[in-house]
């Protein structure tokens, strides 16, 4: 199957550059003010939504999920790739991290009151994304909170585009075209961000954040 043929290249890409990913991103929040921003809202309206655990879908390292952690949330990270997740381990020992599909997860219905998926849906096939949605849907509890970041098309007829992510072959997505497919899924945007490319970046796209709520 293509997902499960995605799924293993990704892994296998990602154990492979797991030491060098942990060092050149771990501090990559500190010089990203919107980024932080971002993240304190999603915080205070998962907070007012009722406070539930948080899961960090495709947290890497681990060091969104230990921010979100200091950001008042019972948070908790999920990665395919067990490299990364014995580096959180290391890291944060304090916290809880697993390795897991975002296409099946091991978390119960409703049980979440937000989920957090930074650039972890680019690289899955875009005709294999619905599953994912539905899987967010399914663990959120009624009021919860997703917030969703990806590298952004820039031609709507074209609603994903393959890029040359440094790590595996990626997907970006028109922002309209994904928001359509959340809502479709039960989860309507409540709001978004874009940020610019800045003229040093390597890749000229936008970076996009979707947070939407489940009815």
């Amino acid at each position: 199957m293509v997902e499960h043929d995605a799924l293993g290249a990704t892994r296998e890409a990602y154990d492979a550059a797991a030491s060098t990913y942990a060092q050149l991103f771990s501090d990559s929040l500190r010089d990203s003010p919107l980024d932080r921003a971002i993240l304190g809202v999603f915080a205070e309206v998962v907070r007012a939504s009722g406070d539930g655990q948080v899961a960090d879908l495709g947290c890497g390292p681990g060091y969104i999920t230990a921010y979100l952690d200091e950001l008042g949330l019972a948070a908790f990270g999920v990665d395919a790739s067990p490299a990364m997740i014995r580096l959180a381990r290391q890291a944060y020992p304090g916290l809880r991290f697993g390795v897991g599909s975002m296409a099946a997860l091991n978390i119960a219905d409703g049980v979440l009151g937000g989920v957090l998926s930074r650039w972890s849906i680019i690289h899955t096939p875009p005709q294999e994304v619905p599953v994912i949605l539905a899987e967010f849907h399914r663990v959120l509890a009624p009021g919860g909170h997703l917030l969703i970041g990806f590298s952004a098309s820039d031609d709507p007829s074209h609603p994903t585009q393959v890029f040359d992510h440094a790590v595996a072959p990626a997907y970006r997505w028109w922002p309209d075209h994904l928001a359509a497919m959340l809502h479709e899924s039960g989860l309507p945007e409540v709001a978004r961000m874009v940020r610019q490319p800045q003229p040093t970046d390597r890749r000229q796209f936008q970076e996009v954040q979707l947070l939407v709520r489940k009815a």
